[in-house]
């Protein structure tokens, strides 16, 4: 009778904090808030605040709205293809509704974005070139001017100050060599004629952001 007793209230108190969707980590449920979502499941990866520790994730903190949502909802559809993306973020993303979707999206908007500590490298000052002139020579815009001066990003295109390096390099290689990012026709047309070079001195720099 005791075990029965002991056994019983092991089971209530497994199905109370189960359901206890301040606390959840299911992506399944619906009725699981955003803010929820992202403290318990996408902080592994992007951190509390958004800002990612890791150079394998991007930061999130303070990105744009419409931006963050589409890219969501092109993992959700199976839509972006570039490995690490589906590697990580199809399964995530595959029960979403939108309007969570919209709560993490609101939820990272709101974070501030922590800058890295900078080095004043030669290659951030190539990197400044491109990101404020663009190349000249080869027909390749600014890339302020989707991005704004400060990197901000608008609406439709990403926030980029402070993100890291490494993760730019890599996006920007898959703009370049593949079609796994079908919706970036854009960049795609941008990055096509960009150097090795270029590429890396452009992410070291949206990385720093130096002030002017």
């Amino acid at each position: 009778m005791r075990n029965t007793l002991a056994i019983s209230l092991v089971a209530t108190i497994a199905v109370v904090g189960c359901s206890n969707l301040e606390r959840s980590r299911s992506l399944a449920n619906p009725a699981t808030p955003a803010k929820t979502i992202a403290l318990q499941v996408c902080s592994n990866c992007h951190g509390i605040d958004g800002n990612s520790l890791s150079p394998n994730f991007p930061n999130l903190a303070a990105q744009q709205k419409p931006y963050f949502m589409a890219q969501l909802k092109e993992f959700r559809g199976h839509n972006r293809l570039d490995p690490d993306g589906f590697e990580y973020m199809w399964g995530l993303s595959r029960s979403l509704t939108d309007s969570q979707i919209e709560g993490l999206a609101d939820y990272y908007a709101a974070q501030t974005p922590k800058r890295p500590a900078t080095t004043a490298s030669q290659l951030t000052s190539e990197g400044r070139e491109i990101f404020e002139k663009g190349v000249p020579e080869k027909k390749i815009p600014p890339c302020s001017t989707c991005h704004g001066d400060r990197g901000q990003g608008n609406e439709a295109f990403p926030r980029l100050a402070y993100q890291h390096a490494d993760y730019v390099y890599k996006q920007l290689m898959v703009f370049q060599r593949t079609n796994e990012r079908p919706e970036g026709a854009v960049m795609k047309t941008v990055a096509h004629e960009l150097t090795e070079q270029n590429m890396r001195a452009v992410a070291a720099f949206v990385q720093e952001f130096p002030a002017p």
